[in-house]
């Protein structure tokens, strides 16, 4: 690009294509890929214009006889930046209207041809008008109107149509990112749904293996102890309720997770009495932490079918969550009969509890642990760390309203 000096010399000024590819790169962000506000246009070619004055200032004043005056020359390369300025936003709107793709790069080259000689045209009247006024200003004169613009036209017209091309050129990569980012969002939003669909699935699997289990308890009972089977109906019906109330709630706070829990326990007590003890050692700060919905519920019901129904005398499960660094640890531990060595490997390799290692694995990928251990003391210790999350403060008050 080149900007004509004080005294209708002709001085070079080259495009900087990076300025201009960082002010067309702001529209990014944007809903449009082919827009850029305003005032980041205008701000890069103020800041184009005060380069292009120093540039000129210099080069007159280094290597040429003339009177260098800077404030002269910052306004009439502030002309020349702005007159571009005013024209971008129609450039970047016709390369994103006619791009230049497989299907319609036929028709964009014509249109972009008379696109190089309009923008062109209506740069050098812009120009050559603001030029023309600046020097009315200063009380000095030019050639005629026509003059100028004929010369500026021809000699400049390979960096006008340098400029223009760089513009379009920016304007269609710009365009291509937006549809890779597009893409990419799609793919991604794809995967969610998709992984949304399999825990609604799991989670689904999940309510009635332990409706069936509980029905087939009360059933069990109604034949031994009457009073006990009615009292478990009535229990079961505050479970199904909070049950209910959870459908399709990946996630919930512990402190609602312990709550259904204990309400299965009180299902399971009637049935074993005092067979049955179970110890809660909880943090108080880990209430508020999210955890998978029924995430405990069927890691006791293994441990009382496994280690405590096959035991001869009373057992006792331990239900404890504590914060660990960054994790959110959850243990359920029996002292019931255990498992053998070999059985112990098939559960840490996924076999025991396919159902809550698949519902980990998707929401929480490799962040999680789910390990089965066989304590010194005997029974089964499974151990779980998530990562710690909690509530966000509008929820906790939101609950607290409610």
């Amino acid at each position: 690009m080149r900007q004509r000096g004080m005294n209708g010399g002709t001085n070079g000024n080259l495009l900087d294509r990076r300025a201009r590819q960082a002010d067309i790169a702001a529209m990014a962000p944007s809903s449009s890929a082919g827009r850029v506000p305003l005032r980041i246009i205008f701000s890069v070619a103020t800041a184009l214009g005060f380069f292009s004055a120093f540039a000129v200032f210099y080069f007159v004043s280094t290597f040429t006889d003339q009177k260098a005056a800077f404030g002269l020359l910052l306004a009439l390369n502030l002309g020349y930046w702005y007159s571009w300025a005013c024209m971008t936003p129609g450039i970047l709107w016709l390369t994103q209207r006619f791009p230049f793709d497989r299907s319609a790069w036929k028709i964009a080259i014509p249109i972009h041809i008379a696109g190089v000689v309009i923008a062109v045209s209506l740069h050098v009247v812009m120009t050559v008008a603001l030029r023309m006024g600046t020097y009315w200003v200063i009380g000095e004169s030019l050639d005629s109107w026509l003059h100028e613009a004929q010369e500026m036209f021809i000699v400049n017209f390979d960096w006008e149509m340098m400029t223009y091309w760089t513009i379009v050129g920016v304007g269609t990569a710009l365009r291509y990112l937006h549809e890779v980012r597009a893409k990419e969002l799609n793919a991604v939003q794809l995967e969610t749904r998709l992984v949304e669909a399999r825990l609604h699935t799991l989670q689904r699997q999940m309510q009635p293996h332990f409706l069936f289990n509980t029905l087939n308890t009360i059933s069990a009972l109604m034949h031994r102890d009457v009073d006990a089977a009615d009292e478990m109906i009535a229990r079961l019906s505050d479970l199904l309720r909070m049950s209910l109330q959870r459908v399709d709630v990946q996630e919930v706070p512990l402190k609602e997770e312990l709550d259904f829990l204990s309400k299965y326990l009180e299902i399971e007590q009637t049935r074993f009495r005092d067979r049955l003890t179970v110890v809660f050692d909880v943090q108080a700060e880990t209430l508020h932490a999210l955890v998978p919905n029924l995430l405990l519920q069927p890691l006791v019901e293994n441990a009382i079918k496994h280690g405590i129904g096959p035991r001869p005398t009373p057992g006792q499960i331990a239900v404890r969550a504590r914060i660990s660094g960054a994790m959110l640890e959850l243990d359920v531990q029996d002292n019931g009969v255990g498992l053998s060595a070999a059985r112990l490997t098939d559960f840490n390799r996924g076999v025991g509890l396919s159902n809550t290692r698949s519902r980990l694995d998707h929401l929480y990928g490799s962040l999680h642990r789910f390990e089965f251990r066989q304590p010194a003391e005997g029974g089964l210790l499974v151990c779980i760390a998530i990562p710690m999350a909690e509530l966000a403060s509008g929820m906790e008050e939101a609950e607290a309203v409610a």
